[in-house]
């Protein structure tokens, strides 16, 4: 069963985040005008691309077991995913833009720059799956985890105005997993106009920023899981820390 989650010109104006639920030997399958990148949130699967053999994926039990695998597909590249038991899959596209699609290819753990992030109540762990530095065209991506208790995206910060080397816009959807299951987090937003939101994050919730400074912080005895997704003007990450915030980035 594939469901979608967040879609352009509803949630978003570039991004879409749909989640797909296979059962043994049911199989995903696409070909899309636009890049995508099939996040195996859970279980393995056979990956076909066009006019290649099938080649196993994934493997985790969860998320928060340890890095995954991701399935990349330029546009107009036929791809087909093949469940070996059950399977949960995250698959985030966006139109290329002005960029150039990478090639089809499976992005293990070992592709992936993984990273401890901050300190102290506002550390995390980031696997960055496609960075800068990855061939894609407009997608960025990666996964986040946080401590029980503890803070990320943060010092807070924002990235939705265009004013290279200050800043780079770029939109950004979450999918939130908590463990154990029954717990929560929090997601904020604010601007400096005066906005402010909070709401309560469950597993398979979703959020879509489009403007503003966004922490998320777990509840006590909870970790929680995000996967991220940004899209927008060019592949540069230069993200705008609040400057009430900004001198915990040097106070490490």
């Amino acid at each position: 069963m594939t469901k979608t989650v967040v879609a352009p010109g509803r949630e978003t104006d570039i991004i879409q985040l749909d989640l797909a639920d296979l059962a043994d030997g049911q199989s995903w399958e696409q070909s899309s005008e636009q890049e995508t990148a099939v996040v195996i949130l859970s279980g393995e699967v056979d990956v076909e691309f066009e006019g290649k053999d099938a080649v196993p994926a994934g493997g985790r039990k969860s998320v928060f077991e340890a890095p995954g695998h991701t399935v990349y597909a330029p546009p107009g590249c036929p791809l087909r995913l093949t469940a070996r038991g059950p399977a949960e899959l995250a698959v985030a596209s966006a139109a290329v833009g002005d960029g150039t699609a990478g090639s089809a290819r499976v992005i293990g753990p070992e592709d992936q720059r993984i990273a401890e992030v901050g300190q102290s109540n506002w550390s995390r762990s980031v696997r960055t799956i496609l960075g800068p530095e990855h061939s894609a065209g407009r997608l960025l991506l990666g996964e986040t985890i946080n401590p029980p208790g503890n803070w990320s995206s943060y010092p807070a910060h924002k990235h939705d105005r265009q004013a290279p080397p200050e800043e780079v816009r770029l939109e950004e959807v979450y999918l939130f997993k908590v463990d154990p299951a029954g717990g929560f987090g929090v997601q904020l937003r604010y601007d400096d106009a005066g906005t402010e939101e909070a709401f309560f994050v469950r597993n398979d919730d979703a959020a879509a920023i489009r403007s503003g400074y966004h922490p998320v912080v777990a509840a006590p005895g909870y970790s929680l899981y995000y996967l991220w997704v940004m899209a927008g003007d060019g592949r540069e990450m230069i993200p705008h820390f609040d400057p009430h915030h900004a001198w915990l980035q040097q106070s490490r």
